[in-house]
């Protein structure tokens, strides 16, 4: 039997399905489509314990599908307000996976400014919910372009989201409750498990070798023991990511919708 053809973008939803495994009950939050279908998909396969929201104020039995709702009518489970949500947040009995505009060695995030704070390159949203988030609950990445612009030398500009920077964190601050998992970029997976949580690359996209990555990041990377390919998507795990996403907004997340199988000359092009 041939194996099912599959795009990035389908990929990159089943490696962020990964990052909610044995999370338990906790609430997923995936922001933006690739996330949100990557938690949808943990929910319907491997971990359908875990809790999701209708993005609006109540829980559900089952996903909702991304997009225009048409004639589907969500499987509500109770009420879920934002003061409950912000209980799972304090708890730090949620998960999200968020797509900061800097990262660092650190795993420090940034989504505030580019540039010096106080005359800014770019102005953006501002740290909206990271800070919070970011010290109570695990938090992880998503990125559409891998490069050394995301990736970013020394330290991010402005520190929206807390990470293991020791510096950061002054005498008697809890740390207990931070937590960082992994971050899904268009080239590879990777977290920050290594010694003193240095980041490593975990799985490797087809197509991709580790001197792209590393190339493509502005602080050195460690790869793991027996380093191996990000899994394909199975035909039963896209079957699902089509139902969640009826609309093929999937289609739209990244440039030019590339495979996913691609070749060096693709890559580097």
């Amino acid at each position: 039997m041939s194996k099912p053809e599959f795009s990035l973008a389908e990929l990159m939803i089943v490696a962020a399905s990964e990052a909610w495994r044995n999370n338990g009950e906790w609430l997923a939050s995936g922001l933006g489509i690739i996330p949100r279908l990557g938690a949808s998909l943990a929910k319907v396969s491997h971990s359908p314990e875990l809790l999701m929201t209708d993005s609006e104020a109540f829980l559900v039995e089952e996903p909702v599908p991304v997009g225009p709702r048409g004639d589907y009518q969500p499987k509500y489970a109770g009420y879920m307000p934002f003061e409950r949500i912000f209980d799972c947040v304090w708890h730090g009995r949620r998960h999200a996976m968020v797509g900061p505009t800097q990262i660092d060695r650190w795993a420090q995030t940034n989504l505030s400014v580019v540039g010096d704070y106080h005359k800014p390159k770019v102005a953006m949203l501002g740290v909206r919910g990271l800070p919070g988030n970011s010290i109570n609950h695990r938090n992880s990445f998503f990125v559409p372009n891998h490069n050394s612009r995301v990736f970013v030398a020394g330290e991010v500009d402005m520190v929206s989201g807390v990470g293991f920077k020791p510096e950061r964190w002054g005498p008697g601050m809890r740390r207990d409750l931070m937590s960082i998992g992994v971050a899904v970029t268009d080239l590879c997976v990777m977290d920050w498990n290594g010694p003193d949580n240095a980041p490593r690359v975990v799985s490797l996209h087809p197509g991709v070798d580790f001197e792209l990555v590393q190339e493509r990041t502005g602080f050195p990377l460690l790869k793991v023991d027996n380093l191996g390919e990000t899994p394909h998507p199975t035909a039963e795990q896209l079957a699902a990511i089509a139902r969640l996403d009826p609309h093929n907004l999937r289609s739209k997340q990244l440039n030019g919708n590339p495979a996913g199988i691609r070749t060096a000359e693709e890559l580097r092009a």
